[in-house]
């Protein structure tokens, strides 16, 4: 059967089937060691100089992705293949060895109040960037967390010491109920 003029363009591909489906897998997995090595930084602190990076990233590895196909099926199977192939990774990122190849560990930041400067400086965090998410996370020093971790997905997660965390509504509520039954005991 022969395709009409005006159809070829959507639906006859210059590559295999097969070759498409490689293609965009070994670039998905190029991009995500790339990521990996870049670190967790790269997904954690995104500059401009970053964005530019990942704007441009698309734009070199789109044709490994097509080769010769300039297809609509051939973009199609593309496409059906990097959300699908991903969201097997997904899946296996969640098992314990997934989690240790593909997502990786946290990075301690902070510990017992003091920062490891080193830890910082492999991760490329200046002490500003880490100063700033200390402050948006309700500190005001270093000295006043526990532990600070930059997490594989790019977060600082803060945890405060007891005596230096805000205090919440349930706190609150559980001294003013205190104060209460001191006073009804006088």
């Amino acid at each position: 059967m022969t395709l009409p003029d005006w159809l070829r363009p959507f639906l006859s591909m210059d590559i295999s089937f097969w070759e498409k489906i490689l293609r965009t897998v070994v670039v998905y997995l190029g991009i995500l060691i790339l990521i990996r090595v870049a670190g967790k930084r790269l997904l954690a602190q995104m500059n401009s100089l970053d964005l530019v990076v990942i704007l441009l990233l698309s734009n070199v590895v789109q044709n490994a992705i097509i080769g010769p196909d300039n297809s609509v099926l051939g973009a199609l199977i593309g496409a059906v293949v990097l959300v699908g192939f991903n969201a097997l990774l997904d899946r296996f990122a969640v098992t314990p060895l997934g989690r240790r190849w593909l997502v990786g560990h946290p990075t301690e930041v902070i510990r017992d109040g003091r920062v490891d400067t080193a830890a910082l400086a492999r991760l490329g965090i200046s002490t500003a960037e880490l100063d700033l998410t200390l402050r948006r996370q309700g500190s005001d020093d270093p000295a006043e967390v526990e532990t600070a971790s930059l997490e594989p997905e790019g977060e600082i997660v803060v945890t405060m010491k007891q005596g230096d965390r805000a205090a919440t509504r349930d706190d609150l509520e559980k001294a003013v109920a205190e104060l209460k039954s001191l006073i009804a005991a006088r």
